[in-house]
């Protein structure tokens, strides 16, 4: 971790600002994430995490409630079209778990879907700005949650690959998205609720203007291509961005509230844990973003 810091983007920052690495992460100290934000810390916190995409606040408590309170301030809530395995909707503010609804632990966790590479909700026609986590119960090692950079990957593609998929377009839908992670197939109702959605490839920032990759799990097929030649292009643009080059691993402390911008991000949670003895509880809440362009 590096030297702490003022944000670089505010003279008058109310924080400091400890950079993870190169590609992204920053630890910020200062805020109570439970207490209501005045304009200027919360313009703070949004810069900070558009300078660093993914933001570390440590020794944070906070109910559902103060969590919902906090993500508010840059936007509107989502909702999530998957169920629980009791049969219940997700509730919008929900908990990334291997607990049952009683309690249980069990050896794998209750959903697999963020174990693999995805950037949230891209199955949406106006997928997600920003998510949060908030870890309630961690496990003693392992169970980190694994960022890439998507807009330094795309900066560092061979100017060949990036004429390639200049204007490339790709399906995205939440029916891909449970055959890709090996997960309970759609129903016939979450199918007509998220039908297939298309974006491009690469996606515009809206506030930097800046371009990143736009890919994961939630994808289907590369339109106009064939099913073999989009596959093995959606895999050479994986393996290109998953390089240890463009990442961050964030390792769970309990307290920790960690809020990344998908719009310039990919993640995944990671298995390498004690499932069936230990809990790995975060709180998420998780704000719409706009249309990719």
């Amino acid at each position: 971790m590096q030297t702490a810091q003022h944000d670089p983007a505010r003279d008058d920052c109310p924080f400091t600002i400890r950079p993870m690495n190169a590609a992204l992460g920053a630890e910020v100290d200062g805020p109570d994430l439970s207490q209501p934000l005045d304009v200027a810390m919360k313009d703070a916190i949004y810069k900070a995490l558009l300078a660093h995409h993914v933001l570390v606040f440590r020794n944070q408590t906070l109910t559902p409630e103060q969590q919902g309170k906090f993500a508010n301030n840059y936007g509107e809530l989502e909702s999530h079209v998957g169920r629980l395995r009791n049969g219940k909707r997700y509730p919008v503010i929900n908990d990334i778990t291997n607990k049952t609804p009683d309690g249980e632990l069990i050896p794998s966790q209750v959903n697999r879907g963020p174990n693999h590479w995805h950037t949230d909700k891209s199955y949406h026609a106006i997928p997600s700005a920003i998510t949060m986590l908030h870890g309630k119960e961690v496990p003693s090692q392992g169970g980190e949650t694994l960022f890439v950079n998507m807009k330094l990957a795309y900066e560092k593609l061979s100017p060949a690959l990036k004429a390639r998929i200049d204007g490339l377009k790709v399906q995205h839908s939440w029916e891909a998205n449970r055959i890709n992670v090996g997960e309970t197939p759609a129903t016939e109702e979450q199918k007509k609720e998220r039908p297939p959605v298309t974006h491009p490839i690469v996606r515009t920032h809206p506030d930097t203007g800046t371009r990143a990759l736009f890919i994961g799990t939630h994808i289907d097929i590369v339109q106009g291509m064939s099913r073999e030649d989009s596959d093995a292009l959606v895999e050479e643009l994986m393996e290109h961005a998953i390089q240890p080059k463009f990442r961050y691993d964030h390792a769970w402390r309990q307290g920790d509230l960690v809020m990344w911008d998908n719009r310039s991000l990919m993640h995944r949670g990671n298995t390498n844990y004690d499932m069936a003895n230990e809990p790995r509880v975060l709180q998420r809440t998780v704000i719409i973003g706009t249309a990719p362009f």
